[in-house]
């Protein structure tokens, strides 16, 4: 009898997510983003929400018809990024306007980048890890703003900013994780997934360097 191969999926159309992922040696065998109610619940820390969100993200794409028709032993991974300024959440702006105003409460403060990656192995156990990030930016000017803004880089960024764009010249310090602002932790990731028996170095040796 044929074994059937070990397959990976990850729940999420981030882009930058799979970048990452691919960053590290591994490629999903799917993208499998789901829909989820991502209302944050009355006196929810940010820390709290992220890990919830990570947590729902991977159980529904676990029982998604397209995830189980793949076959094989199934690793499912999801994350979720959420940025606050204290205990109040800078959630994805609406508008220009909504992304300046966030903008403004970062301008030469610091702020937490929280990031929860969660995974469901096959035999349905659930793993799950965040990464608290201190991200302090510079004071910005109007100029900062009004420019950044026209750049488009804002859409659909919690916190109004990607740090692997032009907002990377915006940070003054960074303390904690790189890859967890950008929305996957690098070394949590490859961690959980070793720890959960996917063969995470086999695929490094049957893979070639994209370097």
């Amino acid at each position: 009898m044929i074994e059937e191969p070990v397959k990976l999926v990850l729940a999420s159309a981030s882009p930058r997510r799979l970048a990452l992922l691919e960053q590290a040696g591994l490629t999903p065998d799917l993208l499998n983003p789901t829909d989820i109610d991502e209302t944050r619940n009355q006196r929810e820390t940010p820390r709290a929400l992220a890990i919830r969100l990570a947590k729902e993200k991977a159980v529904k794409a676990s029982t998604m018809p397209q995830v189980e028709a793949l076959g094989g032993d199934i690793f499912i991974l999801a994350a979720d990024t959420v940025v606050a300024l204290g205990r109040r959440v800078m959630d994805k702006p609406q508008s220009s306007k909504e992304a300046a105003e966030i903008l403004q409460l970062l301008s030469g403060r610091a702020h937490r980048v929280f990031t929860a990656i969660s995974l469901i192995d096959p035999k349905g156990s659930q793993r799950t890890r965040i990464v608290d990030t201190k991200v302090r930016f510079k004071r910005l000017s109007r100029q900062d703003i009004d420019s950044y803004l026209i750049s488009d880089e804002w859409r659909g960024k919690a916190g109004a900013y990607a740090i692997q764009g032009r907002a990377e010249a915006f940070v003054r310090h960074i303390t904690g994780s790189y890859s967890a602002v950008v929305g996957l932790p690098i070394y949590e990731t490859v961690s959980l997934l070793n720890g959960a028996s996917y063969p995470v170095y086999y695929n490094w040796m049957n893979s070639r360097s994209v370097i």
